[in-house]
């Protein structure tokens, strides 16, 4: 989870767990214990090394800061086993916070000239200039950060997770569907997909161009009135003047 800070630099959270050796629903073995867990993410913390392009032949070494704190999460038992409401609520607490908190915007923001009448805290003004800056450097290229400069640059999702951890986000995604397409069906009076052969057919057709069916006449009624009460506008503030 991707979580901004009032100094606005990115601060991850990670929840992880060490399963046994047939998969998340195996208990982890005898050894696992939490201060070996521990001890592995700090070791695979450090051991992270992104090299940044800064001036060719030259480059910098991007790694994780030293401020990484561990913490175990301990679940509460509850109905059929484990229940993760303390994992939930720790999501839930980061999930709702935007890059707001961080003192910029939640918009996108267009032109860089947009930068200096935005309502932002100078700090967040020199990070979204950074990503407008940067945005134009040939080595940065297939980075989207002028797109995301609102985000100071930061485009992911604020969450991510384990394939092999319980489900994946796009089965979630597929039991909605599936859901909704049931539900749709039974208010349709439609038969199940089971008992026979669903069939899509898509097709595009030219529908036309311009104004149709007098819709021309109603585009210039619209267009006087807007004319006329522009002409009313200026005359007042002429006479407001004078």
């Amino acid at each position: 989870m991707a979580e901004y800070q009032a100094r606005g630099l990115v601060h991850f959270h990670a929840v992880i767990r060490l399963d046994g050796p047939d998969g998340p629903s195996a208990p982890p073995p005898d050894w696992a214990t939490v201060p070996v867990l521990a001890a592995a993410v700090r070791e695979a913390a450090a051991g992270v090394v992104v090299p940044v392009p800064k001036e060719e032949p030259s480059f910098v070494v991007g790694r994780w800061g030293t401020q990484l704190d561990v913490e175990p999460i301990y679940v509460a038992t509850s109905l059929e086993g484990i229940a993760d409401q303390r994992v939930a609520a720790y999501i839930a607490k980061y999930a709702t916070k935007g890059a707001e908190s961080a003192g910029t915007v939640d918009r996108p923001i267009r032109q860089m000239s947009d930068v200096a009448y935005l309502d932002v805290t100078e700090r967040a003004r020199r990070m979204i200039y950074t990503c407008f800056v940067l945005g134009d450097r040939p080595e940065y290229r297939l980075v989207p950060l002028r797109q995301w400069a609102h985000m100071l640059g930061y485009r992911g999702h604020f969450s991510t997770k384990s394939r092999h951890y319980s489900t994946t986000l796009g089965a979630l995604r597929q039991v909605r569907a599936d859901h909704q397409a049931e539900r749709a069906r039974e208010r349709r009076g439609l038969p199940d997909p089971g008992e026979g052969e669903t069939v899509t057919v898509g097709q595009w057709r030219f529908a036309g161009s311009g104004y149709q069916n007098g819709e021309h006449l109603w585009a210039e009624l619209i267009r006087q009135r807007i004319a006329t009460a522009r002409r009313i506008a200026r005359e007042r503030e002429r006479q407001e003047s004078a």
